[in-house]
């Protein structure tokens, strides 16, 4: 893994691949195989390769790997071949100071309060987010941290943690994403996902945008 290095770009604009990758996490997430079948068919030849492998490998931060692996063989079905040479050598330093970076940008001024309510829940629950999530998925450098972030929200828009979905509506404008760009982000995601949620969605978000 190659960590991001540099400030995250800002997203000011939901431009046609980034919808299509948000509407695709949201797909990933909740719908049944043949959804997930389809709207790969469908959103993928207007995505870059590299970020749909890297949402997949995201999903199973937020949906478990039994629904990343389902997705990921279809993505393959479709004649897209793993890439070759990969490196897969763990480096736990290197995960964990690019996970506290990371969060730290997601979290803002919530940062430090996160940690101290996750490690009251479980000490290692709080390693495994920074090492593992927000280190060794989220800081990879082949997809900017706002698209990430944007595909996160849809993720647990289309779940219904709605829990989460308010830390990442407010992580999504910490790292960039214009508000603007929120919205038309849930108005894809409402297309495919359970109208009840996307309705949630939206209120939660009027809410946070409110503040």
């Amino acid at each position: 893994m190659t960590p991001r290095e540099s400030t995250p770009s800002t997203l000011n604009d939901l431009d046609d691949a980034t919808r299509a990758l948000v509407r695709l996490s949201a797909v990933v997430t909740a719908g049944d195989e043949r959804q997930v079948r389809d709207e790969l068919a469908r959103s993928t030849p207007n995505i870059p390769s590299d970020w749909v492998e890297e949402l997949l490998l995201q999903t199973y931060l937020f949906a478990g790997f039994p629904r990343a692996l389902n997705a990921m063989r279809e993505w393959r079905r479709l004649g897209r071949a793993a890439p070759a040479g990969v490196d897969a050598t763990p480096d736990v330093v290197a995960w964990h100071r690019a996970g506290e970076a990371t969060c730290h940008a997601v979290y803002g001024s919530m940062y430090e309060r996160l940690r101290e309510n996750i490690r009251a829940l479980h000490p290692l629950l709080d390693e495994w987010m920074i090492t593992e999530g927000y280190g060794k998925v989220l800081s990879r450098a082949a997809l900017d941290l706002p698209r990430r972030e944007l595909c996160i929200v849809a993720a647990c828009a289309a779940a219904g943690q709605d829990r989460q979905l308010h830390s990442h509506l407010h992580g999504a404008v910490n790292v960039g994403v214009a508000p603007a760009v929120i919205d038309r982000a849930l108005e894809a995601i409402a297309e495919v996902i359970d109208a009840a949620r996307a309705h949630a969605a939206r209120m939660l978000w009027a809410r946070v945008r409110g503040k």
